[in-house]
């Protein structure tokens, strides 16, 4: 799991990079990164990109740190995860320098970032939603590299982590423990160290017949075995030996049925308790919703239903990929523009600095435009531009490429819509469907 905190550099930018930078805590600098801008001339370089600033403020940059769990991951996995989440923060537009630090009994990232973006001259604006986007993302992160999620305690101002993410997703205690289960499973070589590692990521857990567990500021234990078929003790081992996979979810076994028949039937057996309980939170609308879409888009049977979902999965996961590589082109081409154009700026300076006499004393007088044009000079090298390309030229596709990735932005948008549509349809149908079930599974749990 990974802790996120952020706040604003608004002096002594230079100390603040010397430390993250430090060779003793960074494996003597093998794990410092940078982004648009060279690790060691990073505060000047930050220093012009504040002075083209559109809006004034007080801050030149910020500073935020991700920590792990001890243990958890290992310090490349760390740094490599540092630089999604730093990427994903100042979306290929601002200079960052990121450090994971090892000194410590916890590996952690420090990623510092301008305060104004080099693309357009605007400066971050860093609050509470624009927090909450940051934590949610390295959230996201970890759950991709199999790592546990924190859950953080109430703090002295708003809502907890806990009340934000429930409020959001409605995600229930059980569905946080199943979540923990799943990220943990492929990680552990037994049901005990499973147990050891939910208790490390902060549950309380209750031996007995049945395993039970609390995480922080639950009010009671959850038993493993209520979560379902594939979390009781017998079933968590035998995945974690590898004998069983997840089952996954159908609402009958017999799939060629008519969904719209099974649905009618449903509706009309008013003696199914387990219908009334899911009309009760749905109400007969949804219901009614569910069958006309199914009408509107010729869905007849369950198997159809699941082969859109996929299909519209796959396409959406390939615009993603195109919205990635886009961004990816935006990101390298708006750094080659800020080179281009600092080069360009600072080349009088330069050439006038190779002809001086003294050039110690020229260089003392125009450091930080000689710093700046050397610092773009090796970038440029480094890329492999051996002609100064159009600038203007340059900033022409570059509005062509953003262009292709706001249509793309938006194909991605409507698809992710689409499958929502979808997923929601299914979990009605779902519920309609194996509701019956429910009220019984219930009294079994009450009973055990």
């Amino acid at each position: 799991m990974a802790v996120t905190k952020i706040k604003p550099i608004k002096s002594t930018l230079s100390k603040a990079l010397d430390y993250i930078e430090n060779p003793d805590k960074t494996d003597g600098k093998m794990l410092v990164s940078s982004f648009g801008c060279s690790y060691e001339t990073a505060d000047i370089e930050f220093e012009y990109t504040l002075s083209q600033a559109l809006q004034k403020g007080n801050n030149l940059a910020f500073h935020l740190i991700q920590s792990f769990e001890p243990g958890e991951v290992d310090y490349q996995k760390a740094h490599e995860i540092g630089k999604q989440l730093a990427d994903a923060v100042t979306k290929g537009q601002h200079e960052y320098v990121l450090t994971t630090h090892i000194d410590k009994g916890h590996i952690h990232n420090h990623i510092i970032f301008c305060a104004v973006n080099f693309v357009d001259h605007h400066k971050y604006n860093s609050n509470k939603r624009s927090y909450y986007g940051i934590r949610n993302m390295s959230d996201k992160l970890c759950r991709e590299n199999g790592l546990s999620v924190v859950v953080p305690g109430k703090g002295s101002k708003g809502k907890s982590y806990a009340e934000y993410q429930a409020e959001k997703t409605g995600t229930s205690w059980k569905g946080k423990l199943k979540t923990a289960v799943d990220a943990l499973i492929p990680q552990v070589s037994s049901f005990e160290e499973l147990l050891q590692r939910l208790q490390a990521a902060g549950y309380e857990i209750k031996p007995g017949k049945y395993v039970s567990c609390r995480a922080p500021e639950q009010e009671r234990f959850t038993r493993l075995k209520t979560l379902g078929a594939d979390y009781t003790e017998e079933a968590i081992r035998e995945r974690i030996a590898g004998r069983r996979t997840k089952a996954a979810k159908a609402p009958r076994e017999q799939r060629g049925v008519s969904l719209l028949i099974d649905i009618e039937n449903s509706i009309k057996a008013a003696q199914s308790k387990g219908y009334e309980q899911w009309a009760k939170i749905h109400n007969l609308k949804q219901a009614a919703k569910t069958m006309n879409f199914l009408t509107e888009n010729k869905i007849e049977q369950y198997a159809d239903l699941v082969s859109r979902i996929e299909k519209m999965a796959a396409e959406s996961g390939q615009a993603a990929d195109a919205l990635k590589n886009a961004e990816k082109r935006l990101a390298d081409m708006a750094v080659l523009i800020k080179n281009v154009s600092t080069y360009q700026k600072t080349k009088p300076v330069y050439d006038a600095y190779r002809k001086a006499r003294n050039r110690e004393k020229y260089r003392a007088g125009q450091e930080q435009a000689i710093i700046l044009h050397e610092a773009a000079a090796r970038s440029l090298k480094a890329a492999g531009i051996a002609k100064l390309p159009n600038l203007a030229a340059l900033q022409a596709d570059y509005e062509k490429l953003q262009a292709q990735k706001e249509a793309l932005y938006a194909d991605y948008g409507k698809l992710k819509k689409k499958v929502r549509e979808y997923d929601i349809i299914k979990q009605n149908i779902d519920s309609i469907l194996q509701a019956d079930r429910q009220p019984e599974r219930e009294k079994q749990t009450e009973r055990g």
